[in-house]
C-alpha cells in the first residue's frame, strides 16, 4: 500500500513538473504597440504578425497588440525600445528619422521608381544593410519594413499626362520641406496647408489639387469636386515593425527565428492585401467616383525628383549619400 502511495506521489510530482515546464515554455509574451486604431494599417499588420508568431512557435509566443498609444507615442516608443522598456512597436518611417537620420532617405520623392525597384531594395542587400546599420547605431531591431503605401495626385483643372501638365497648378502640400521642394521641381505651385484646412481649400478652389493615400481620396469624397485622378506614386511610406534588443536577447534562438519569420510573413501578407485594395479603390474612383484617371509617363518626374534628392543629400552625412547611391544603383 505504501509503495503504491509513493508511486502515486511520484507520478503527481512528474505531472506537475511537466505542466510547469510546458507553462514556462509557453510564457513568452511580446507587447507590441502602435499609435493608430485597431482597424488601421498598423492594426492589420499587427494582427498578421500575432497570428504568424503564435503559429510558427506552436503557441509558445503570445503577442499582445496595444493600439492607440496605450504603450507610448511613436517618438517615445523608439527611445523606450532603446532603453528596453518597450518590446515592439510599429513606427511610421519618417518618424524614425529624428532617432536615425538615414531613414530620411526613404522619404525622398521617387527614391523607389517602381514596385520591382522597391522589392529589390527592401528584400535584398540594401534592406539588410539598413536593418544591420540601424541596429548597430541604435540597438533597435527592424524586423520588417511592412507594405508600401503610395500617395495619389488629384486636381480640378486638367488631366496630367506629362510633367508639363503640372505647370502652374496650385497644389496643397503638408508643411514638409521635401514635399514642397518636390512639387516646385514638378513645375507646380505648392501651397503648404494643415490637413484641417485642406477640404475647404479644395472645395472653394483656393488650391487646385493635392495628394493623399488612395483610400483618403475616397473616404474624404474628394472625387465630388476633384475630377482628375493622377497615378504619380511620387512618395512612398512605410510602417516598419521594430523590436528592442532587450526583448530579442531574452528569446531562445528558435523563438528569435519564429519572430523574424513572423514579421516577414506578416509584411508580405499585408502588402498583398494593400496592393489589391489600392487598385480596387482606384478603379472605384474612376468608375463610380466619376474621376478621369491618368497614368503619366514618369520619366520627367523621376529626373526632377533626382534633383530634389541631390539637394537634400548635399547637407547630409556621408552615410546618407552612400545609402542614397546604393538605392539608386538597385534601380539599374
Amino acid at each position: 500500500m505504501e509503495v503504491k502511495r509513493l508511486k502515486s506521489i511520484a507520478l503527481t510530482f512528474a505531472a506537475v513538473a511537466t505542466t510547469a515546464t510546458s507553462a514556462l515554455a509557453a510564457d513568452v509574451t511580446m507587447n507590441v504597440g502602435f499609435g493608430a486604431p485597431e482597424a488601421s494599417i498598423y492594426g492589420r499588420f499587427g494582427a498578421h504578425f500575432e497570428r504568424f508568431a503564435e503559429e510558427f512557435s506552436d503557441g509558445e509566443i503570445d503577442v499582445k497588440l496595444r493600439c492607440c498609444n496605450q504603450i507610448a507615442t511613436e517618438d517615445e516608443a523608439f527611445k523606450a525600445m532603446q532603453l528596453g522598456t518597450v518590446d515592439g512597436f510599429f513606427i511610421t518611417a519618417n518618424n524614425v528619422s529624428p532617432h536615425w537620420p538615414l531613414m530620411d532617405v526613404t522619404v525622398l520623392p521617387y527614391i523607389f521608381q517602381n514596385q520591382e525597384h522597391l522589392a529589390r531594395v527592401l528584400d535584398g542587400e540594401v534592406g539588410q544593410y539598413m536593418k544591420d546599420k540601424l541596429q548597430a547605431d541604435t540597438s533597435v531591431h527592424l524586423l520588417a519594413f511592412g507594405p508600401s503605401l503610395y500617395r495619389d495626385f488629384y486636381n480640378s483643372v486638367r488631366p496630367v499626362n506629362t510633367m508639363a501638365d503640372m505647370d502652374g497648378l496650385k497644389i496643397r502640400v503638408p508643411k514638409n520641406e521635401v514635399m514642397i521642394a518636390t512639387f516646385e521641381a514638378f513645375g507646380a505651385n505648392p501651397v503648404p496647408l494643415a490637413w484641417s484646412e485642406t477640404p475647404t481649400a479644395l472645395q472653394t478652389g483656393t488650391v487646385d489639387g493635392g495628394d493623399n493615400g488612395t483610400s483618403f481620396i475616397r473616404d474624404m469624397k474628394f472625387y465630388e469636386f476633384e475630377p482628375h485622378l493622377v497615378i504619380l506614386e511620387h512618395f512612398v511610406a512605410f510602417a516598419p515593425l521594430f523590436a528592442s534588443d532587450h526583448f530579442m536577447k531574452r528569446l531562445s534562438d528558435e523563438h528569435r527565428d519564429d519572430i523574424m519569420r513572423a514579421a516577414t510573413a506578416a509584411g508580405a501578407a499585408l502588402a498583398e492585401e494593400v496592393a489589391t485594395e489600392t487598385q480596387e479603390i482606384r478603379d472605384w474612383l474612376a468608375t463610380e467616383g466619376g474621376m478621369a484617371m491618368t497614368v503619366p509617363d514618369k520619366t520627367d518626374f523621376v529626373e526632377a525628383a533626382k534633383g530634389v534628392q541631390d539637394e537634400f543629400a548635399t547637407n547630409r552625412s556621408d552615410d546618407f549619400r552612400e545609402l542614397l547611391a546604393m538605392i539608386r544603383a538597385a534601380a539599374e
